[in-house]
């Protein structure tokens, strides 16, 4: 993008929806002035009904847009609302979104006037839709609602970047290569050659290699163009040692810069096998948590600081080396800190158990779409979690999920997990939640008892439900609750077939009445 302006400050909110509320000459003093991100509805601490964050609801903020030139573009774009939105310009209809947990942007530019201030109006739906993942029967989670996470505004030149993928390959030996997926936009469909200029930098801001290449933009609005590039030494990416890079991307049209972008990445090298996880060619137990994005009281509307604070929490307070993203994509700042610390992320698509009709299991697929073009340049992302978690074999769906999946992104596994054994596979990896431990037997059922592929094997869950325990339980209890996730992890240890376990769970959570306890809380 040629400019991006961070949107986060002084809107306008009402906890209800009128039609009226559309229009730019509306008077809006009877709203209330709110900072991103957002939480539709401050929640008690327990015993409140979920019903309370699922309304409709209005966002309004003027917002100020420079001029620009006749092949220039703006777009907004929100990091996530949850759950489906709608958005306005000036009073008329510019786009929408369905899915809370991935992010989107709209052009705005047919109805923006610039250098003067435009009304943008968000409707924002907040209730379990069953169109949309993952709603349409029970889930195990709360949905909190709004605008909870960052928004901005994009200036675009008419040719530019909407997704940039980096791959890295071959990062053991003396040859290492990088992949640039660039995804590029041209919107009046016009053939084009454009140079590409490509620079790859240390940390610490040392360029280390620099090359360019000129594109032979098709007759396409949107087109794939992959690049790949051999370069000399670099520094791994690994759990002690996370190295990050830099790549910086200029392209230039008659000697003029008409779209930067820079993206941060490491080189490393994941692998499963019957025998184990290796990352760059090293035995690793992958030894982890899973975690909701969820805080207290404001739901799912924290800050960088706080997403942050749980990455370093895992790695540092818990003494886990991987985190399972459950059940759905999460923060940006959350991914970063994982990067920079050295934590193994595991990132699954929104869903648990219920797997919808056509239009459900559409925007399912568009989820990992979303999921992947948003996280793939992470080096912490070790595995793309493409199945709805604990769904029953939904044999044509998964061949599409894992296709697609496969598509956008070769340099990883896929997995999808389940609770029922000698399910149907697709996916490169057997990942299953394994909850067969009761204090006295072995921690782990072997995988032959759960599957007779030759895939190799991940616990994605295990304890949590099986032995509620609360802090304030007495210390017997939790010694025992201890004591079984230390059972889990030598029954992983001493089994090479078992790549490695995630718990359940990082922390308490705020759940429907059919799955806490009686204050409507997750104490697992």
């Amino acid at each position: 993008m040629l400019k991006k302006v961070h949107l986060n400050y002084d809107w306008k909110y009402r906890s209800d929806f009128k039609e009226e509320y559309i229009s730019s000459a509306y008077q809006d003093d009877s709203f209330e002035l709110v900072n991103l991100p957002h939480t539709n509805k401050v929640l008690p601490y327990n015993n409140f009904d979920e019903k309370l964050y699922q309304f409709e609801s209005c966002y309004r903020k003027e917002i100020w847009i420079d001029e620009i030139a006749e092949d220039e573009r703006v777009y907004i774009k929100f990091e996530g609302v949850m759950t489906f939105a709608k958005v306005y310009l000036n009073g008329k209809y510019v786009g929408e979104h369905k899915g809370g947990y991935t992010p989107f942007r709209i052009d705005l530019t047919d109805e923006l006037v610039p250098n003067r201030g435009n009304v943008l109006v968000v409707y924002v739906d907040s209730h379990e839709r069953k169109d949309i993942p993952p709603f349409g029967f029970l889930i195990d989670y709360l949905t909190y609602g709004g605008i909870y996470r960052e928004v901005s505004l994009l200036y675009c030149n008419d040719i530019h970047i909407k997704n940039l993928g980096i791959r890295t390959k071959d990062v053991l030996t003396d040859r290492p290569k990088i992949n640039i997926d660039l995804y590029m936009h041209n919107q009046y469909k016009k053939k084009k050659q454009v140079t590409c200029r490509f620079e790859i930098l240390e940390k610490d801001g040392h360029s280390i290699h620099q090359f360019e290449q000129q594109l032979n933009l098709g007759e396409a609005i949107n087109e794939k163009i992959t690049i790949e590039e051999t370069l000399k030494a670099i520094k791994l990416w690994d759990l002690d040692q996370p190295n990050l890079y830099y790549l910086k991307v200029h392209i230039i049209q008659e000697e003029k810069i008409i779209d930067k972008h820079r993206a941060t990445f490491g080189f490393r090298e994941v692998e499963f096998t019957n025998k184990g996880f290796y990352l760059n060619g090293k035995k690793v137990k992958i030894r982890g948590l899973n975690r909701h994005q969820s805080f207290p009281y404001v739901g799912y509307a924290m800050p960088k600081s706080a997403q942050y604070k749980d990455a370093e929490i895992l790695k540092y307070d818990l003494g886990v080396n991987a985190v399972r993203l459950s059940h759905y994509p999460q923060s940006n700042h959350f991914m970063d800190r994982c990067d920079e610390i050295g934590l193994l992320v595991f990132d699954e698509i929104p869903g648990w158990q219920h797997v919808g009709d056509k239009q459900w299991q559409d925007i399912a697929l568009e989820n990992v779409r979303e999921m992947i073009l948003k996280d793939m340049n992470h080096p912490s992302v070790f595995i793309w979690g493409v199945r709805i978690n604990e769904s029953q074999d939904y044999d044509d769906f998964y061949k599409r999920t894992n296709a697609l999946a496969r598509e956008l992104d070769d340099s990883r596994p896929t997995g999808g997990v389940r609770c029922i054994a000698n399910s149907n596979v697709f996916e490169d990896v057997y990942t299953y939640n394994d909850f067969s431990h009761t204090g006295n037997n072995n921690g782990l059922e072997n995988k032959k008892a759960i599957t007779k592929t030759d895939k190799p094997y991940l616990v994605t869950e295990y304890n949590g439900h099986m032995f509620p325990t609360k802090k304030f339980d007495n210390e017997s209890r939790r010694i025992e609750h201890a004591l079984r996730h230390l059972n889990v992890l030598e029954a992983m240890e001493k089994d090479d077939e078992i790549s490695g376990a995630f718990g359940w769970c990082m922390f308490d959570y705020n759940t429907h009445k059919d799955f806490g306890s009686g204050d409507k809380v997750c104490y697992h």
